[in-house]
């Protein structure tokens, strides 16, 4: 690469701080060493241009955004003009529904939508990535993935590999990074252990930026999110791969810190700094 990746973190993983304090936690992550930040539905109540203002007074750039497609239904025009103004070069969509995903019914009327989006953010100059669970890694009906096949199915979106989810439904993260060369520009770095097992171990997250749908019922005997090389996921092959692809930014996130957000991305950082980063 021509410029060292940056590390950013996905803000969900201190979401309880950032309603405390807004200003002061996006203060916190930048001298812990984060370089930029990840929005996730929580805006803190500013205006794109203020928000902006505010993230480079501080010093952190706005790598990317997570932004529900359902914002997109409510404002289509008001929502990529709202992340064209924060200046942002990759918004990603989070998840979609499980029974929407290709092969299933729903999937002609949303990859419409997902198709709508990638037009309007490329005007603007940013690139559409699909942010992964484990429930896109499925058969499809014509015997591949349904994750390739929506990869396929948007031209001009692009993965944001989340590597736990990836990990957990069963598939390698680093074939999958490797596979995508190029078009990889942003890896969520998220860690684990534990097993798969048919009760959910995380929580969507809606437009607002809430957690839903089954957080609540994870098995908490099987299943464990830790901070970034501290699980199962094989994070030093990941960065390798990553950068030997052309990744821009890499993305901590932490689902649940268990009481500790701030030390959970503390930890994190000061092992991706191990590894040069």
């Amino acid at each position: 690469m021509s410029e060292k990746a940056k590390v950013g973190i996905q803000l969900y993983t201190v979401r309880d701080e950032l309603d405390r304090d807004f200003v002061g936690t996006i203060e916190t992550v930048k001298k812990m060493g984060y370089e930029g930040v990840e929005f996730a539905g929580n805006y803190g109540g500013y205006s794109a241009a203020d928000l902006k203002k505010l993230c480079a007074e501080i010093g952190l750039d706005i790598i990317s955004t997570h932004c529900s497609y359902e914002n997109f239904e409510k404002d289509f025009e008001g929502t990529v003009q709202y992340h064209a103004d924060l200046g942002l070069k990759y918004l990603a969509i989070p998840w979609m529904p499980a029974e929407k995903c290709p092969g299933k019914p729903g999937f002609d009327t949303i990859s419409g939508l997902f198709r709508d989006m990638q037009k309007a953010l490329a005007e603007k100059d940013i690139r559409l990535l699909y942010h992964n669970h484990d429930f896109e890694f499925v058969p499809h009906p014509d015997g591949g993935l349904a994750y390739d096949r929506l990869i396929e199915s948007i031209p001009g979106m692009w993965p944001e590999f989340d590597v736990c989810w990836v990990t957990y439904s069963g598939n390698d993260p680093v074939g999958y990074i490797k596979k995508y060369a190029g078009k990889v520009p942003v890896v969520h770095l998220k860690d684990f252990t534990g097993r798969n097992s048919a009760d959910p171990a995380y929580a969507l997250i809606d437009a607002d930026g809430n957690a839903v749908g089954g957080g609540e019922k994870k098995v908490e005997n099987t299943f464990r999110f830790h901070p970034v090389g501290s699980g199962c996921v094989e994070m030093e092959k990941v960065v390798e791969a990553a950068l030997s692809v052309g990744t821009k930014a890499f993305i901590v996130e932490q689902d649940d810190c268990y009481g500790d957000c701030f030390g959970a991305a503390e930890k994190s950082r000061a092992y991706l700094r191990s590894l040069g980063l």
